[in-house]
């Protein structure tokens, strides 16, 4: 692969079976240095790696979460439950957010980058992974982002002091996780 041109990136993407071929296409140019990374950046996208683990980022809430292998990808579909967050924490003063399966922290720090000024007193972000952990504490800096099982893992202080509270829980069976295509897994 000789230059950095997205146009010769859209027919592989295509028929690896990439849906949005012309915008990974410009990602995947856009984040490449040159072209031998390039090329090489296109081979494993096509062998089915995700592009967000390909350049450590997603788009999501108009925001670019840092992502890595083994945390699962926010999806344009999760920006439903950060826009509810949003209207949830909308008119509120000191309020205290709670997310929880975090992964990479998305809805959260969608919520602090669209919260009104004074609106929240504290975030706390949990996870039981810790690769989800250290993407969230690299998504969430201005949060406290804690490993641990849901609910068990906050601060005894703040029982009963929950404003408002979010999650977007893994929803596949774990025995199903095989028949996913391997971007779903990911």
């Amino acid at each position: 692969m000789e230059n950095l041109d997205p146009a010769s990136l859209v027919a592989p993407l295509r028929r690896a079976g990439c849906v949005f071929a012309e915008e990974e296409a410009r990602v995947l140019a856009g984040h490449a240095a040159s072209g031998p990374e390039l090329e090489a950046m296109l081979e494993r996208r096509t062998g089915g790696e995700p592009l967000e683990h390909i350049v450590g980022w997603c788009a999501f809430f108009g925001l670019r979460p840092v992502v890595a292998p083994g945390v699962f990808v926010p999806r344009r579909r999760t920006e439903f439950l950060a826009e509810g967050t949003v209207r949830a924490l909308a008119g509120r003063t000191g309020a205290n957010l709670v997310e929880l399966c975090c992964g990479t922290g998305a809805v959260a720090m969608a919520a602090m980058a669209r919260a009104a000024p004074g609106c929240l007193a504290s975030v706390h972000a949990v996870d039981i992974l810790p690769a989800a952990v250290a993407s969230a504490r690299r998504n969430l800096p201005d949060a406290v982002v804690l490993e641990g099982d849901l609910w068990q893992a906050l601060p005894h202080g703040l029982r009963g002091r929950v404003d408002v509270a979010v999650a977007n829980a893994p929803y596949v069976p774990t025995a199903r996780l095989p028949t996913l295509p391997q971007e779903a897994r990911s």
